[in-house]
């Protein structure tokens, strides 16, 4: 069973993978929540299109003011670091040692993929996080007893109400309690 892990969720302005414009984060420790990070970020490239404006209801007004992704992730290691390696002074490779925490996504492929390319925009080291998908263990867990295997519907079947779909803190939520019940 899956005891301490990162859930992540990631919002896009537009097509663009590397145009992440909140990210939402669960930190889980021995199986407890321990913490949560929440942020608007500038995208890059920083527009908006009509569909996914759509769907998370985020605009560039939102973010205008926001820090850029480079700007967040830091601060994310840093609340990461004070979560699981409060009790080491030097952080000096604070990087490597957040990789060695799973990270954990509903399809995976997507919010890796968006951390890699903003990861790429911003010309810094990829640590090859560990990524568990939390979509594909609802299949191999639930298969045909779901009508489909969304965020929500999987949350459900967790026993979690998932309220503001789309909301990258609230989707990490729910990532997080199916990754605690399936994982």
């Amino acid at each position: 069973m899956l005891r301490d892990f990162i859930a992540i969720d990631f919002e896009t302005a537009n097509q663009e993978p590397s145009s992440v414009c909140s990210v939402g984060v669960v930190m889980v420790r021995n199986g407890q929540v321990a913490g949560t990070f929440y942020s608007l970020i500038q995208p890059e490239p920083n527009y908006y299109s009509y569909w996914c404006q759509r769907v998370h209801g985020l605009s560039q007004q939102d973010t205008d003011e926001a820090e850029v992704f480079s700007k967040v992730w830091q601060q994310l290691e840093e609340r990461i670091a004070d979560v699981f390696f409060a009790d080491q002074l030097a952080l000096d490779n604070r990087r490597d040692l957040i990789a060695s925490i799973p990270f954990v996504a509903h399809n995976a492929r997507f919010d890796e993929g968006c951390l890699k390319a903003a990861f790429k925009v911003y010309q810094m080291d990829y640590p090859d996080y560990c990524f568990h998908d939390t979509l594909r263990a609802s299949r191999r867990q639930f298969g045909q007893r779901l009508p489909n295997h969304q965020l929500q519907t999987v949350a459900a079947a967790c026993g979690y109400s998932l309220q503001r779909h789309h909301h990258a803190l609230a989707d990490a939520e729910a990532c997080a309690v199916i990754a605690l019940n399936i994982l």
